[in-house]
């Protein structure tokens, strides 16, 4: 079971997903959905390519998660793979509630006049009174850190045995991948949360009360860890597959844009609608992993350097695009204009901050998440 090979394309997915994160946050300012400030034109047409990003985006950072997850376990105890986690994910949520995240309720708080007066003034008075939405204390989009924190520390003796031990259910999983259809048995469990479980318990990101995304997340944390435990059967299972996942893919969602425009709910169109959604999701998984495995699973200096940023990106993006959208959201400017400031904005006062602050300040390392760069090798 040992596979100690560098997956030089997971790095590569973790980097394009996160930044396709940038986009999708820029998206919400503009499309009909909730989100913390909106412009004052909404583009309908936004929400297409906004629900096809949608779907896959987090459940394939789940997937890569848990990849990383066995490559962790490698070489620690669980105790201190444990530790490490809440080191890496623990210490980055508490700073970024306290620091990162307080601004964009702020700015929430003037749009909707419920509040007025300077950010020092807000922040040493309200800040953290009571629990978001009612109060202001949040985690907004670092969300998936409390998640991915919960889900290593529940699974981390499962993921110990699995990782020490050759198992049947390892071979077992071998086995299904290698069959033609096989790894869309994967399908079936993801299949059973959403459409018994997401109708009776809305998305909420507050941990407590968000079964349906806790079990559908953790669902997908482990099959990650269950996937790359298969080694090479893996990989060679999504060279084989991947045409007939675009298919199905393209299948999947297109068939769920049908139901949304021409027909009304029901239980026959609820449970068709989820079995499309779980297809269209698990299906562009396998996609992105099958042509990142064929076309970037090589190292480079560009993906060294992003992958040590992408933490702190993911960390300080929100924030930037909220400041950024609230001196925008008035302006009679179109579409176009606005999303160009508001991306350029995000990724250029990121990396500076990252560049020129976060990098050259060690203690603020941990507080990014950062890990000590290894010395180079001669």
């Amino acid at each position: 079971m040992e596979t100690s090979i560098r997956r030089y394309d997971l790095d590569w997915l973790r980097v394009i997903v996160f930044g396709l994160l940038i986009f999708y946050h820029v998206g919400m300012f503009f499309v009909p959905w909730g989100w913390h400030i909106k412009n004052n034109v909404i583009y309908d047409w936004l929400r297409w390519p906004m629900s096809f990003l949608n779907q896959w985006r987090l459940p394939i950072l789940f997937v890569i998660s848990g990849m990383g997850t066995y490559y962790a376990l490698g070489k620690r105890s669980m105790g201190k793979f444990m530790w490490e986690r809440f080191l890496r994910l623990g210490i980055p949520l508490v700073a970024g509630m306290i620091l990162i995240v307080p601004p964009q309720v702020y700015f929430e708080r003037l749009t909707k006049g419920q509040f007025s007066g300077s950010y020092w003034h807000y922040f040493t008075t309200v800040a953290f009174d009571g629990v978001y939405p009612e109060g202001n204390l949040s985690w907004h989009h670092l969300w998936f850190l409390p998640y991915l924190l919960v889900f290593s520390w529940i699974l981390a003796p499962l993921f110990v045995y699995l990782r020490r031990h050759e198992t049947r259910f390892i071979e077992w999983v071998k086995r299904l991948i290698q069959k033609s259809w096989g790894i869309y048995a994967f399908v079936i469990p993801l299949y059973f949360v959403e459409s018994l479980v997401e109708p009776f318990f809305p998305v909420t990101h507050a941990l407590v009360d968000d079964w349906f995304n806790f079990i559908f997340s953790i669902i997908l944390f482990f099959y990650g860890f269950v996937l790359i435990a298969t080694g090479n059967t893996f990989w060679e299972s999504l060279a084989k597959i991947r045409y007939k996942a675009l298919t199905l893919g393209i299948i999947g969602f297109m068939g769920q844009v049908m139901i949304w425009l021409f027909f009304e709910d029901g239980y026959v169109i609820h449970f068709t609608e989820a079995l499309l959604k779980v297809v269209n999701i698990w299906s562009w998984i396998l996609v992105l992993f099958a042509y990142a495995a064929q076309y970037l699973n090589k190292p480079s200096k560009g993906l060294a350097y992003s992958n040590r940023a992408v933490y702190p990106f993911y960390i300080l993006h929100q924030t930037i695009t909220v400041i950024i959208a609230y001196f925008l959201m008035n302006m009679s400017w179109g579409f176009v204009p606005k999303a160009t400031i508001l991306v350029i904005g995000t990724f250029g006062i990121s990396w500076l901050i990252y560049d020129l602050i976060i990098l050259r300040i060690p203690l603020l390392h941990p507080l990014f998440g950062l890990k000590k760069k290894k010395p180079a090798k001669n």
